[in-house]
């Protein structure tokens, strides 16, 4: 009992440990944590250190995978109460629930729902070998936790720390300082707080029942889990039926009547090594047949279903499944000719907001929106990325925000350059520092610097110097590259003149644009592909400073 006890409570710190860590790296908005440090904390996070992997090949950088299959191979899905944030979080939820609850009898055993758990299961691996990071970073427990801390959680931190800062500096204490609060858009604000809440809301009622029945690492690590060295197991003869562990198992896994622990489903949290106090549960070696073992099983549990159930269950869920479509179906078509109704009324007040010497501004046009330096190119990002959002987070000037439609639906929610935003720093890279997955790949200083993400377009016909006859400038003296220029005009006035050639495409010239988007007089046309800029002539790069006001 003492020595379970003190199990439970090792894994709970060890727990603490992991969540605290992942947890401080989307909320570190004093930028403290060193770039290093990423690597280290995300290592043994199962689905990006796979994808690593592919990319890199490195056991050094990436093996942590293989570590976790390891660990569950010894001990059971130790990865999924102790490593992975998502359990963590649920745990937490759960164990509030428990506190306010008064049903003595909180869990209860219950059928394994292995339909649903190895359809998703068979999903993400088709995602994973097909390279469809966008169904992924929907399924990957680890990639939804991110999207919480990135978006929710950072941003409340922020607003705390600008209101104790307030309130510390009018009492003359300066420890702390404001930082700039940045928050995502909308709609992805909602999806993330939407799946949350229902996450949320499985984990107060039922424990991990995400975990065992949605989550694909959970069902993957739970097949190897079966065959684990390390096994809770029954002492059926000192078994008092006193249903204390069944009770507390909030993988609802453990059948009282049937003397059996489905190990496939239990995350090794040992909450019920430590209630027992029969003696009747230990983690053990696993020895003999099923029977010895104490999970002698009646026959009767063990029958198969009717084949006539089987037909009958399968009929209606074919039914519901023809409803849900064709309910979509309409959906879609609603919404669509509500998009298609709406878009020019959209377009054309957005104009009409202009001064009037602007309404015949020509929109932007796009080939790609830009992915991070680092990620080579725009379809390899979409590919590899799970949308974890880190490195949002982690940039310091917050340009990188979650895409709706700016890469289509393949990169649904994965980060893209956002320049109405701000644009990237000339010398930094610590958006490849965070990537856990290999997404964004970490280049040399000097690469990066020279790393062409898009090319400058320049649109005289939107341009205020040439449309209300004014000073401007604000791209040109915001170019690191000096890809932007002015030259002289007319009337004594100067006018952008570009070179393709050595810009890139970090969206300093469009950011400080005066005139909105989408009909920027400047702007950045993504490349497909990265390539690498021509080095501008000597004495003509400078360096734009983060320190100073930007861009006016």
């Amino acid at each position: 009992m003492r020595f379970y006890a003190g199990l439970k409570k090792g894994r709970v710190l060890l727990a603490l440990v992991f969540f605290v860590a992942t947890l401080a790296l989307f909320v570190d908005i004093y930028e403290y944590i060193g770039e290093a440090t990423y690597a280290k904390i995300l290592w043994l996070q199962f689905v990006p250190s796979l994808l690593n992997f592919t990319q890199t090949l490195s056991l050094v950088a990436a093996g942590g995978f293989l570590v976790v299959l390891l660990l569950t191979w010894l001990t059971g899905r130790l990865y999924c109460s102790t490593i992975c944030p998502l359990g963590i979080l649920q745990d937490a939820i759960n164990y509030v629930a428990r506190k306010f609850s008064r049903k003595r009898v909180f869990f209860k055993y219950k059928k394994a729902k292995s339909v649903w758990r190895y359809s998703f299961l068979l999903v993400m691996t088709l995602a994973l070998v097909a390279q469809l990071g966008f169904i992924v970073a929907w399924l990957d427990p680890y990639s939804i936790a991110g999207r919480f801390f990135s978006y929710l959680v950072e941003p409340v931190t922020t607003a705390i720390n600008n209101t104790l800062a307030t309130w510390l500096q009018a009492a003359g204490n300066y420890s702390m300082h404001h930082v700039d609060l940045y928050h995502v858009d909308w709609l992805p604000l909602s999806l993330t707080l939407g799946l949350f809440v229902m996450i949320a809301l499985m984990a107060w009622k039922r424990g991990r029942f995400f975990c065992n029945v949605v989550c694909p690492v959970g069902t993957a690590l739970g097949l190897l889990s079966k065959k684990s060295l390390l096994q809770i197991q029954f002492k059926a003869d000192q078994c008092t039926l006193c249903g204390k562990c069944a009770a507390v198992c909030k993988s609802e896994c453990i059948s009282i009547k049937n003397h059996t622990v489905d190990m496939s489903r239990c995350v090794t949290c040992f909450n019920c090594l430590e209630v027992c106090n029969d003696a009747a549960m230990l983690l053990g070696r696993v020895k003999g047949t099923n029977k010895a073992r104490g999970q002698n099983a009646p026959t009767s549990a063990k029958k198969t279903p009717p084949t006539a159930t089987v037909q009958a269950t399968s009929q209606v869920l074919s039914a519901a499944k023809s409803q849900t479509e064709h309910s979509q179906q309409r959906r879609q078509l609603l919404l669509t000719g509500a998009a298609l109704m709406a878009g020019p009324g959209l377009y054309a007040l957005k104009k009409n907001q202009l001064p009037e010497s602007q309404h015949e501004l020509i929109r932007n046009e796009r080939d790609y929106f830009p992915a991070p330096p680092g990620a080579g190119s725009v379809e390899r990002f979409n590919q590899i990325c799970t949308a974890c959002s880190l490195c949002v987070s982690a940039c310091p000037t917050h340009v990188l925000q979650p895409s709706l439609t700016q890469y289509g639906l393949v990169g649904f929610m994965q980060p893209f350059m956002d320049y109405e935003t701000s644009y990237c720093n000339f010398d930094c890279h610590k958006c490849a520092e965070a990537c856990p997955t290999g997404a964004i790949l970490p280049l040399p200083m000097e690469e990066k610097q020279r790393t062409q993400l898009g090319k400058v377009v320049f649109v005289k016909h939107n341009c205020i110097v040439h449309t209300d006859g004014t000073d401007c400038g604000a791209c040109s003296e915001h170019c690191p590259t000096k890809a932007v220029k002015m030259v002289p005009y007319k009337n004594g006035l100067m006018i952008p003149e570009v070179d393709e050639s050595i810009c890139i495409g970090c969206g300093a010239c469009e950011y400080p644009c005066p005139v909105p988007a989408p009909f920027r007089a400047i702007y950045v046309n993504g490349n497909g592909k990265h390539v690498l800029a021509n080095l501008p002539e000597e004495g003509e790069a400078a360096t734009v400073s983060f320190e100073e006001d930007f861009p006016f």
